[in-house]
């Protein structure tokens, strides 16, 4: 017995040891293993340090534990500056026997911590996800994939997924997500088991939260087929508030198009649980309030849905007597009875029927009827009727408006029957009225009282013509300070219009009655304002025949939100308007911590506002003592400041089409990332989806700057942008350390001491940070060093090594100019001379944002400087047999390789007095080369061949325009692709590769 305890005991001392050292073993392996395939397969920046992967046998026993801190996927190219994803805490599972004797690491499963992933798709449709390379491109080798994602189960705590699509606009929200699923991907047929909470839930299209702040809880079985893309709804429910779906059907996917055969309906029929939707209602108090009442909820998706079809879609909702009482009010909603159904068979959106047959409820003693049916969205055929007489008192007995009192009587009647397409509207008589509104706010003793309002909208023909809408009154007293107008529009047709209003608006009191949640807004406004005309009129430009007049005054305004968490105030400003213009006289106040005066006009305000296409037209002169930019650097989710190198890109800004403004701006200071610039003054101006820089100069770093420039967002795939760039007496470490594109193509400025100066043309694109895409940049110009203490070099370094020329390692150089040129990203420095004592030299070359040089140099030396191992080399290429017998010689070297360890090599030498001119063609000859390596071709002064590229210009700018909207339409087909392929690359097994020859890789960008 004491063997057998003494033989377990050296057992559990051999597994611990060999659990302890499995991770020390084997940690090198799968971290070259996890690099080589993040270079194989993702084209993004994957960021992680060496010493925050770790691996265990204890957390996930039986597994082998892979864990990265702080792991971050950052996008290239537009998204070079985008975070797709942060994982503060990523793990996986790997099989220990696959780590110890396999080839194919096998993981069985994957943990999240803390993740925030966030999903964007541009303006132009390009999607910051899409970051994996297409396998013809991935598959270097034949043999199958060092990790085979053999994934059993997975898990999300505390996530943050957010998914925003600008091209459409749409977007989806998740906060503090937990997440789990199961199932073994190995196989071609499993059930897919997974858990989805949210405490917080939007859904956002057009800019309005259709679902808002809503806490999810999805439960899901799927039947995986992944041999043939088929996935199929087993037992689950979704739950949003305490409103519980359920899913039955399936979506498959075989070719590009997905087969969708889905029902819905609601899996419990009490009141309560649709009710818990309504915004304001799911509190704490919640579960305290009485209701009553049946739901029934269901609906169905059939049909292909791909690039050009929509399947058939219908939906059905019906509340029973429902009622709803809070426990601490005294009336109760009753009688609500709705029925409603959307149908649309064939997924022609213009084809969907809406019909409500049936609105009522009782609010206390008030009752709301109506019915609508429309049919079609174009045309558009509508017969419906909505009547309502409410007592705003009996409100508040019946819903919490907590801190607010309520006064009033507000009446509605609407009758609408027929058709609304172009020029024609349904007959209808609609009329609105609210008398003796009162509000009052616990927040602010001031009463909004004496709130009365008539209007009416009437049309008794059909015809767009015969359609009058009336304000007939409307007057408001706010702590006893008037508000009061009218407004009439006549033939929607031909609009007549007759609008006025007069008063005091104060902003402070105001959103103390009624709250913005997330805004703070305080300030005073007092007008009066007329207009009386036709539109006819303005379309025609005719502002003679249109009477409008007016003055506004605006005090201590201020305005803060979470959009805008810098804030903005006007301390006071003044403006007056007639039919031809608005003079905006003064205005004095602050961009966040930054001093704005701002004066001037706008012009065809009335054709802007009224009629489409008409460009509103500014003219405005805009001063700042200290203009502070980094200030409006924020995150978007905290609203703190974060520095500009680290901005998230938002996507392209566009210049609105109708917009034609010139502002004139002087500021004393501007602060804009770490640069501070002084006495900055100049032009910009907006015209057809341009911004121009005029005349812009400013003082920065010690140096003189002027620029003109222009940004063209016309084609937001590849925004363009062009600047003329003049600088005096710029520092050189200075301008290292400031800017992106000099530490790029310029790195040895990090290492000169002096100034130089220069005039330098530059064209290129922007990213969707806004910052250049330096493969596109182009331009040329001439630089001047006015003084430059030169060492340190690694070239000159190795020059001298190879010269054994002592001089050249530390010298300086004054007052000498040289063209350059940038293509397509790469820097061209053309021949210039300098001397370095009785040393004449000649440079040229190229170097490229790899970091890779490739300079010729030409050394005109005295004969005697020459080392005898030099010499002796020299006489084998020159046949000459005594060099210092000549008075000097010329040496031609290649520099080449990287900038920090160049190569240096002697490829020639000439012994005649010209030498100097032939060097220079020997460099011309090979900047050309470059040029051509580059597929650049020299620039032309010939009149014909400006033209003929002109003309080309102008093509590919009225193509790229006109395909704009063509690929606005595509990028929401391109998401639904997108996820398909990121669903079968998920979900379908991967088949051993068959043998393919390697693609050619230096084509890829």
């Amino acid at each position: 017995m004491r063997k057998v305890f003494i033989g377990l005991a050296v057992f559990l001392v051999v597994l611990v040891a060999a659990a302890a050292l499995v991770p020390i073993l084997f940690k090198d392996k799968i971290k070259a293993r996890l690099d080589k395939e993040i270079a194989r397969n993702i084209n993004a920046q994957v960021l992680y340090e060496t010493d925050n992967v770790s691996l265990s046998v204890f957390r996930t026993f039986p597994d082998l534990g892979l864990s990265i801190r702080d792991l971050t996927i950052v996008g290239k190219d537009s998204f070079a500056r985008d975070t797709l994803a942060h994982l503060p805490d990523f793990a996986l599972g790997l099989d220990i026997m696959s780590v110890i004797s396999s080839d194919e690491i096998e993981i069985k499963s994957v943990n999240l911590v803390d993740p925030r992933i966030k999903l964007l798709v541009l303006k132009s449709g390009k999607a910051n996800w899409d970051i994996f390379i297409p396998d013809s491109a991935a598959t270097q080798e034949t043999d199958t994939a060092d990790f085979k994602m053999g994934i059993d189960n997975w898990t999300i705590k505390n996530g943050q997924l957010v998914y925003q699509d600008l091209s459409i606009p749409f977007g989806v929200a998740a906060y503090n997500v937990e997440h789990t699923g199961s199932g073994d991907l190995a196989k071609d047929i499993f059930d897919m088991k997974t858990n989805t909470q949210a405490e917080r839930f939007t859904v956002t299209y057009g800019g309005m939260n259709y679902l808002e702040n809503k806490k999810l809880d999805a439960d899901v079985t799927l039947a995986m087929d992944l041999a043939n893309s088929k996935y199929t709804f087993k037992d689950n429910t979704f739950k949003l508030n305490d409103f519980v779906m359920g899913m039955a059907g399936s979506i498959a996917m075989p070719t590009q198009d997905i087969a969708l055969d889905l029902t819905f309906k609601a899996l419990e029929t009490d009141f309560k649980n649709i009710f818990s939707l309504v915004p304001g209602v799911f509190t704490d108090k919640f579960k305290d309030v009485k209701t009553d009442g049946k739901v029934a909820f269901n609906g169905y998706v059939k049909g292909i849905f791909n690039e050009t079809t929509m399947p058939g879609f219908g939906v059905d909702l019906n509340i029973t007597e429902g009622t709803f009482q809070y426990p601490d009010l005294p009336q109760a909603a009753k009688n609500i009875n709705v029925a409603m159904s959307i149908k649309n068979a064939d997924g022609n959106i213009d084809h969907t029927q809406i019909n409500i047959k049936k609105l009522h409820l009782d609010l206390g003693k008030n009752p709301i009827d109506g019915q609508v049916l429309i049919d079609g969205f174009s045309p558009m055929t509508v017969d419906g009727n909505l009547k309502a007489k409410i007592d705003l008192a009996e409100i508040t007995k019946v819903f919490p408006v907590e801190g607010t009192t309520l006064r009033g009587l507000l009446d509605v009647n609407a009758q609408a029957k027929g058709v609304y397409f172009e020029k024609h509207m349904p007959v209808m008589t609609a009329t609105l009225n609210l008398s003796n509104g009162y509000v009052k706010s616990t927040s602010f003793p001031a009463p909004l009282e004496q709130v009365n309002l008539s209007s009416t909208v009437v049309n008794r023909t059909g015809n767009a013509a015969d359609t009058d809408i009336n304000i007939s009154r409307f007057k408001m007293l706010l702590d006893k300070e008037p508000l009061e107008g009218r407004a009439a529009i006549k033939n929607l047709a031909q609009p007549q219009f007759d609008v006025v209003v007069n008063g005091v608006l104060d902003l402070t009191k105001l959103t103390k009655i009624f709250p913005l949640e997330g805004t703070t807004l305080s300030g005073r406004i007092t007008g009066n304002i007329a207009a009386k005309g036709k539109m006819t009129d303005v379309d025609a430009g005719r502002y003679g025949n249109v009477i409008a007049s007016g003055a506004m005054k605006v005090q201590q305004l201020a305005y803060k939100s979470t959009d805008l968490p810098q804030g903005m105030r006007i301390t006071n400003a003044a403006a007056t308007f007639n039919n031809d213009k608005i003079a905006l006289q003064s205005m004095n106040g602050f961009l966040g911590a930054s001093d704005v005066q701002m004066d001037g006009t706008i012009t065809n305000y009335m054709g802007y506002m009224f009629s489409e296409n008409q460009p509103l037209r500014g003219n405005f002169n805009l001063r700042s003592s200290n203009f502070n930019v980094n200030e409006w650097m924020v995150d978007e989710h905290t609203g703190a400041a974060v520095p500009v190198s680290t901005k998230e890109a938002q996507g392209v800004v566009q210049i609105p089409a109708n917009l034609e403004v010139v502002l004139n701006t002087k500021a004393g200071t501007v602060v804009y990332d770490n640069m501070k610039l002084q006495n900055l003054a100049g032009r910009v101006t907006l015209k057809d989806q341009i911004a121009k820089l005029e005349d812009v100069s400013f003082n920065t770093l010690g140096g003189q700057f002027s620029t003109t420039g222009s940004y063209d967002s016309r084609d937001l795939i590849h925004p363009k942008f062009s600047f003329g760039l003049d600088i005096k007496n710029l520092d050189f470490q200075n301008s290292f350390n400031t800017f992106n594109t000099i530490q790029n193509l310029a790195p040895i400025a990090k290492l000169l001491k002096g100034q130089f100066s220069t005039k330098f043309n530059i064209t290129g694109e922007l990213g969707a940070d806004m910052m250049p895409v330096m493969s596109t940049v182009t331009g040329k110009g001439v630089i001047e060093v006015v003084e430059a203490l030169v060492s340190n070099i690694p070239a000159l370094a190795k020059i001298s090594q190879v010269t054994n020329l002592k001089d050249v390692q530390n010298f300086t150089i004054k007052n000498r100019n040289f063209a350059a040129e940038i293509l397509s990203g790469n820097l061209v420095v053309k021949p210039f001379d300098f001397s370095v004592g009785d040393i004449k030299m000649t440079v040229g070359g190229t170097n490229n944002l790899s970091g890779k040089i490739d300079y010729v140099v030409a050394m005109d030396v005295p004969s005697g400087k020459v080392g005898n191992a030099l010499a002796t080399k020299l006489t084998s290429l020159s046949g000459v047999q005594n060099i210092n017998s000549l008075e000097r010689v010329t040496l031609q070297l290649g520099v080449t390789g990287a900038y920090n360890s160049p190569a240096v090599a002697l490829k020639g030498s000439s012994l005649k007095a010209e030498a100097s001119s032939l060097v220079k063609q020997v460099v011309t000859s090979k900047l050309e080369g470059v040029k051509d390596k580059l597929k650049i071709n020299a620039p032309t002064n010939t009149d014909s061949l400006k033209a003929e590229a002109l003309k080309k210009q102008q093509e590919l700018e009225l193509k790229a325009r006109q395909e704009l909207e063509k690929k606005r339409q595509e990028a929401e087909q391109k998401l639904r692709d997108g996820a398909k392929n990121q669903l079968d690359k998920l979900f379908n097994k991967k088949k051993p590769a068959a043998p393919v020859t390697p693609p050619d890789t230096t084509k890829q960008q």
